[in-house]
C-alpha cells in the first residue's frame, strides 16, 4: 500500500467511524425518553434533583454509575427501602445506627419535609430508569455478609461440608424442589429482595432485624403480652409479618415510625400464595 492509498484508507476509516458514532449517538437520544420514562419527570422530581445537588449527595453516593464510592449506591434505593423508611432515615440517620459502633455514617442533612419528599421522588424516578441492570446487586448499608452464610441452594444440598457452613439454626436443603429451597431462592430474588434488608447471621442487623432464630423468637413474641396479632404458631407469625408487617412492630426506632413498619406492604399482592408459603418454610427453618 503506497502513501496515497494509506491516506485514503485512513480518511475512509475515520469517516466510517464518525458516521457510526453519530448514528449510535442519534439512536441513543431517540431512545432516551423511553429508557428514562421522561414523561414521569414531575416538578417534584426536578426539585428533588436540585436537593440532591445542593446537599452534595454525589460526594459520597453513586447513582447510574456516577459519583463516589464512600457510601452505598442509591440507583435502586427506593426499590430496596420504602418511602416511610427513607423519610425517617433522612430526618435523622443517627437513630438507625450507633456511630460509636459503626463509626461515621450518614450525616444529618437538616432538610425539611418537602425537600425530603422531593428527594425521594427524584430517587424513585432514578430507580425506574432502564439502566441495563446497574447496579448488579444492592449494597448493604451496614453489617455485611458473614463468611459461610451466603450459600446457594446447590451448596445446601445435604453435603456435610456445606451443612457445616449453614447459618446457625438453618436446616440443610435436600432438593431444589423442596419448599425451603424455593423459599431460600425467593429470599434473594423477590422485589424488593428480603436479603437487601435482612441478614440471616446472628447479631447482624441491617435495615431490618436479623432473621437468625426467627422461629424461636416468633414463639416468644406470640406468648408475650405485647403481641396483639392473630398468629398462633411460629409459621403463622412469619406469614403475618410478610403480608401484614405492622401487625407486630419489632422494637427499635429504625424499624417503624408512627405505628407503621418500614417493611414494604406489597408482598401480599406481588407474590403468589405458594411463594409466600415457600418463604415461610425457609424462614421457619431458623430455629
Amino acid at each position: 500500500m503506497n502513501k496515497r492509498q494509506t491516506r485514503i484508507f485512513a480518511l475512509a476509516s475515520t469517516g466510517v467511524a464518525v458516521v457510526i458514532f453519530l448514528g449510535l449517538t442519534l439512536d441513543s437520544h431517540r431512545q432516551f425518553p423511553k429508557l428514562t420514562h421522561s414523561e414521569n419527570i414531575t416538578d417534584s422530581v426536578i426539585r428533588g434533583q436540585n436537593v440532591w445537588h445542593k446537599n452534595n449527595c454525589i460526594n459520597c453516593h453513586t447513582i447510574l454509575g456516577e459519583g463516589a464510592y464512600y457510601a452505598p449506591d442509591l440507583t435502586k434505593i427506593t426499590q430496596h427501602r420504602g418511602t416511610p423508611y427513607l423519610t425517617a432515615f433522612l430526618k435523622d440517620p443517627s437513630q438507625f445506627y450507633d456511630e460509636t459502633k459503626h463509626r461515621r455514617l450518614m450525616p444529618k442533612q437538616d432538610i425539611d419535609d418537602q425537600d425530603i419528599a422531593d428527594l425521594i421522588a427524584f430517587m424513585d424516578w432514578v430507580s425506574k430508569v432502564d439502566n441495563q441492570g446497574w447496579p448488579p446487586r444492592p449494597i448493604l448499608v451496614s453489617g455485611g455478609s458473614i463468611p459461610g452464610t451466603d450459600l446457594s441452594v446447590a451448596q445446601q444440598s445435604g453435603n456435610p461440608a456445606a451443612t457445616s457452613k449453614l447459618p446457625p439454626g438453618a436446616a440443610p436443603v435436600s432438593s431444589a424442589n423442596d419448599p425451603v429451597a424455593l423459599g431460600e431462592a425467593l429470599f434473594r430474588t423477590a422485589t424488593p429482595a428480603c436479603a437487601a434488608c435482612h441478614s440471616t447471621a446472628p447479631g447482624v442487623n441491617l435495615a431490618g432485624p436479623t432473621l437468625a432464630g426467627i422461629a424461636t423468637r416468633a414463639q416468644e413474641t406470640i406468648a408475650s403480652p405485647e403481641y396483639k396479632g392473630k398468629a398462633k404458631t411460629a409459621a403463622e407469625f412469619i406469614h403475618e409479618s410478610i403480608v401484614e408487617p405492622s401487625a407486630y412492630l419489632h422494637p427499635g426506632a429504625m424499624y417503624s415510625a408512627n405505628g407503621a413498619s418500614f417493611m414494604p406492604t406489597t408482598y401480599a399482592k406481588d407474590l403468589k400464595p405458594e411463594q409466600i408459603d415457600h418463604l415461610v418454610a425457609y424462614l421457619a427453618s431458623f430455629k
